[in-house]
Parts: structure tokens; C-alpha cells; sequence
């Protein structure tokens, strides 16, 4: 009988771990730039900087 690749199944859950954390950093991006398009800042007015 074969004996299991322990080191096999421990890279493979690590680049899923790598995956699902790059999926979630991509969907939380797009969450951010999705919330900055629906909310524009105000354009800077000149009486703000006082000279």
C-alpha cells in the first residue's frame, strides 16, 4: 500500500488557503471602489485653505 504525501497535501492547502485570500481581496476591492463611485468627494473649494 502507498504511503500518503503528507508534504503533497500540505502545499495543496496552502495554495488553497492563497486562493481563497486573493479571491476575498479581489471581492473586497471591488466592494471599495464599487462604495468610492457612489460617493465622490466634493471638489476642493478655495475658501477652504486660507492663505
Amino acid at each position: 500500500m502507498a504511503r500518503p504525501n503528507y508534504s503533497l497535501a500540505k502545499r495543496q492547502r496552502e495554495i488553497a488557503k492563497k486562493q481563497k485570500n486573493e479571491a476575498k481581496r479581489l471581492r473586497k476591492a471591488e466592494q471599495h471602489k464599487e462604495k468610492a463611485d457612489a460617493h465622490p468627494a466634493p471638489p476642493p473649494s478655495a475658501s477652504a485653505n486660507p492663505v
